[in-house]
């Protein structure tokens, strides 16, 4: 039997390019110089698309695949999946959730301990002999019994308050209605009252048109001087300008992210900030949650075109 023919938007870890390929017919579309004539050439043989979250399928992709069946997204965002093309048409989606969960808040929380305490400039004051010559580091901010705020108590921003709670940290957290696995954890429904609270303010919850830049000036003037906004979802989650207003100014302590708007290309007034941690969209990056990814995006496909249940669908 002829195996199904899809398109591959971006570049895969060999471990999972070999059995893809063994699988199916990947049509390479990231290699092409000429995108547009490669959907062209491509396209109508197209059954599925494999893609990372950061990529996605926009609505002309979709488009030059007539025959497109299903979306299978390496990563638990799909916000970049033109979702109304996909139901217009009955295409079926999935993502990657659960197994990289565990992954995602382990680097939050630690984004957090390496940012409060100093750890990246304590490092460079030892390899640069600063201890020697000029003494001890200067004093941080500890982290265990402070205020921790969670932005959307989904599968990741739950593991993270679990974490959190092993600081002795006072949690509270915002979602579209209180949850009962919450663990006594305070319940405040507006974002702005929750930074108010929060000492540390975790961007955990899924990235939508509703939640786009739902951390403006607003929640980050409320976080304050003292405060520190951690950010492993999206980036459109954040209104880039006023965090670096903020950041830039005084009005907001610190920030940690994980994502960028444009990214790899982030704006460059982040480079020059003294109080952002900046790390490369990688908070998945773990060679076991990543090996995990890629069989459950190949589980998906695989399913589908053997008339099975999908694993974890979102369409």
């Amino acid at each position: 039997m002829d195996k199904p023919h899809i398109l591959q938007v971006g570049p895969y870890p060999d471990w999972d390019q070999m059995p893809l390929d063994a699988a199916f017919h990947a049509h390479r579309y990231f290699e092409s110089g000429d995108k547009a004539a490669f959907l062209a050439e491509h396209g109508p043989k197209v059954r599925g698309i494999a893609t990372r979250g950061e990529l996605g399928a926009n609505a002309a992709m979709i488009a030059a695949c007539p025959h497109l069946e299903i979306i299978s997204v390496y990563g638990v965002g799909f916000d970049a999946v033109d979702l109304d093309a996909c139901r217009a048409r009955g295409i079926r989606v999935t993502n990657t959730p659960d197994v990289l969960t565990n992954d995602v808040a382990d680097l939050g929380v630690a984004m957090m301990l390496v940012q409060s305490r100093g750890i990246i400039g304590a490092e460079t004051w030892v390899r640069d002999g600063s201890w020697a010559t000029r003494g001890l580091y200067p004093l941080q901010r500890r982290v265990w019994g402070r205020r921790a705020g969670v932005l959307g108590l989904g599968r990741i921003g739950y593991e993270v308050a679990k974490r959190l709670a092993g600081f002795d940290m006072d949690i509270a957290y915002s979602d579209v209605a209180p949850k009962d696995y919450a663990q006594g954890w305070e319940y405040i429904a507006d974002p702005v009252a929750l930074a108010a609270r929060s000492d540390f303010l975790f961007v955990t919850l899924a990235a939508s048109a509703a939640t786009r830049h739902i951390v403006g000036a607003g929640v980050i003037g409320a976080l304050g001087p003292e405060g520190m906004l951690i950010n492993i979802s999206r980036a459109s989650n954040i209104d880039e300008e006023a965090l670096l207003a903020a950041l830039e100014t005084g009005r907001l302590g610190s920030a940690a992210l994980d994502v960028f708007e444009g990214e790899p290309k982030l704006n460059p007034r982040f480079l020059s900030l003294p109080n952002v941690l900046l790390q490369p969209h990688h908070a998945s990056g773990t060679v076991e949650t990543r090996k995990a990814m890629g069989q459950l995006v190949r589980d998906n496909l695989t399913a589908h075109f053997a008339g099975r249940p999908l694993p974890t669908p979102v369409l």
